[in-house]
């Protein structure tokens, strides 16, 4: 599922230098959320740098850590994508999945609008569909079919800046569910619907 369609007779005006950052039409093919890079101010998304896409993370479950490039000269790297699901997969059952590239390119683009370079701390990352479950069936803040299960989901935390902000980054982007999850410190990412709520 992309995060938003554009039609043929949209426009994106940009002045970026095409030495630097990714122009319109590799911008367009090669994957980061378009409306979710224009959801930023325009000054903002011509800074935002495109030569690669760099993401690290600390299961906080398992103590593993990951910090790699999984973009760069215009594709996605598969030994960048597998230690990131490596880091992100099911800890209860050991099962990887393939996780959403534009759930990656929307958690690079809050760390950008964060100013941040710290690892992101994942909470919970790819769920199968058994645990996914046995965890619905004990709490009703699970939903019985959670994008966690289509690796298109995750629930974060980025050390040395509060939730709140980290809330409204991800808030700003208008593309996919954010959810607050104040007294757990930690929030929801996905790339459904655009939608939010408070847990």
């Amino acid at each position: 599922m992309s995060i938003c369609t554009f039609s043929q007779n949209q426009r994106v005006s940009s002045k970026i230098n095409t030495r630097h950052h990714i122009n319109r039409r590799h911008f367009l093919k090669t994957g980061i959320g378009a409306c979710t890079l224009l959801a930023l101010p325009q000054t903002q998304a011509s800074s935002f740098t495109m030569n690669e896409r760099k993401l690290a993370f600390l299961n906080l479950h398992t103590g593993e850590r990951v910090n790699t490039t999984y973009w760069a000269q215009g594709q996605y790297l598969s030994e960048g994508l597998t230690a990131i699901e490596k880091v992100l997969r099911d800890h209860r059952t050991g099962e990887t999945y393939e996780m959403d590239r534009n759930l990656l390119d929307m958690l690079q683009l809050v760390q950008y609008k964060m100013t941040s370079q710290n690892e992101f701390h994942v909470i919970s990352g790819y769920r199968s569909p058994a645990t996914n479950a046995q965890l619905n069936a004990n709490s009703s803040g699970v939903a019985k079919r959670s994008l966690h299960m289509q690796g298109k989901a995750i629930d974060i935390r980025l050390p040395g800046h509060a939730l709140s902000d980290l809330h409204k980054a991800a808030l700003s982007m208008q593309a996919g569910g954010v959810g607050y999850y104040p007294k757990s410190e930690f929030i929801h990412i996905d790339t459904g619907h655009v939608r939010q709520w408070h847990g």
